[in-house]
């Protein structure tokens, strides 16, 4: 059985990264073909398979499996190679877009895709025979062939790292996203990260190079090291899914609050007014349900046409705006008299041959449901209305 030391450094960045990659699959409001979406999942993936192999117990079984001693090794670094490639490409597309940075992403691929192959190249030809769990890096550091191995992982892992660095904090110097906070959020989260994956890389390096002087600072590797990197996973996980569910969250919050702003025209026109199933499905469903009453409210406005009274709307019209309405709030008061005064005469009063336009209601409902919120007004506006139309007739 592993011991809880093979996993203390990188059990729980696992563990957060498969949940937010859980989250963003379940949560995801964007198809698969969208490509930013593809990117993040993609990067999440490679974040988990990076954190989970690079365990002690995991390199001991896939070891064991393969049969080949340290081939965990080539199969850790070319996850964290493709790690980056992953980051850059959606730190790129982030900034310029997935259309214009199409020659960057090519060239990138090429680069990223020899490096991944030259790593494989180097370990069949290094004579690596002694498995090395832990220390493969310093233990082989000046070894042929392994040498250039490890130097060749680190350095595609720092020159990523350092990029993406300038990447960020150039792009939060420059505040093209002040308006994004969510984005400012995920940004300073990344850039905080990849400063904590160049000191993983600082580590390493240190430690190998210091083999090369004949000096042994393994702890840099084996124990500082791990620890950074699990720093960076964690922060570098969380930065890229705090735009995108920060962002859907947001969506669904104003898809809740459209949803209760609504209520009060929905239980006019016979809705309910409450909705069905638990607070947790209701938020999950949030925009289903608002389409639901969206369209219920649309239908009933439709179902009133033939009672619409042109003429009142006219009238209340003018009332609100005598008294100092604005456009939406007129239409929304006047839509709500008529609504009402239309529920009235269904049943007991013949279609009208000159009913108003629903598409007038239709393209004010929100106003007509801030209007119901407040029925004196409502109420006001109508006796006035019915007050001019009196004093009409009988001169």
């Amino acid at each position: 059985m592993d011991s809880f030391e093979d996993y203390i450094d990188y059990r729980w960045p696992a563990a957060l990264l498969a949940t937010a990659l859980g989250a963003k699959l379940l949560a995801r409001s964007k198809p698969w073909t969208n490509p930013l979406l593809r990117a993040v999942v993609g990067l999440l993936v490679l974040a988990v398979a990076v954190c989970v192999f690079v365990t002690p117990g995991m390199i001991v079984r896939v070891n064991r499996v393969t049969g080949v001693p340290n081939l965990a090794a080539p199969w850790v670094y070319t996850l964290l190679t493709a790690l980056s490639f992953a980051c850059l490409l959606l730190i790129i597309a982030w900034q310029r877009g997935m259309e214009k940075a199409r020659g960057t992403v090519r060239w990138m691929t090429v680069a990223y895709a020899a490096v991944a192959i030259a790593l494989w190249v180097l370990f069949v030809l290094a004579d690596t025979g002694t498995e090395r769990v832990r220390d493969f890096d310093t233990y082989y550091a000046t070894t042929p062939y392994a040498r250039e191995l490890i130097v060749l992982y680190l350095l595609a892992h720092t020159a990523a790292g350092a990029v993406a660095s300038l990447l960020i904090w150039g792009w939060l110097v420059s505040r093209e996203h002040a308006v994004r906070s969510w984005l400012l959020g995920g940004l300073l989260l990344l850039g905080t990260g990849y400063v904590a994956n160049l000191v993983f890389d600082a580590f390493k390096l240190t430690a190998v190079t210091a083999r090369w002087a004949g000096h042994d600072l393994d702890w840099c590797s084996t124990k500082a090291a791990p620890a950074a990197g699990a720093l960076s996973a964690i922060l570098i996980g969380l930065g890229f899914l705090l735009p995108h569910v920060g962002e859907d969250f947001r969506r669904r919050r104003a898809a809740r609050a459209t949803y209760r702003r609504l209520e009060p025209l929905h239980r006019l026109l016979g809705g309910t007014g409450a909705s069905t199933g638990s607070s947790s499905t209701r938020w999950a469903n949030a925009y289903l349900a608002l389409a639901r009453r969206d369209t219920r409210i649309r239908d009933g406005i439709l179902r009133l046409e033939p009672y619409l009274d042109r003429e009142l709307w006219e009238r209340a019209r003018e009332e609100t705006f005598r008294h100092g309405a604005a456009g939406k709030d007129a239409d929304g008061i006047a839509g709500a008299v008529v609504l009402t005064a239309a529920l009235g005469a269904r049943g007991t009063s013949p279609p009208r041959d000159d009913a108003l336009d629903p598409r007038k209601l239709l393209s004010a409902i929100h106003a007509i449901a801030d209007a119901l919120r407040h029925p004196g007004i409502i109420e006001k506006v109508r006796r006035q209305c019915a007050a001019s139309t009196g004093s009409t007739h009988t001169s």
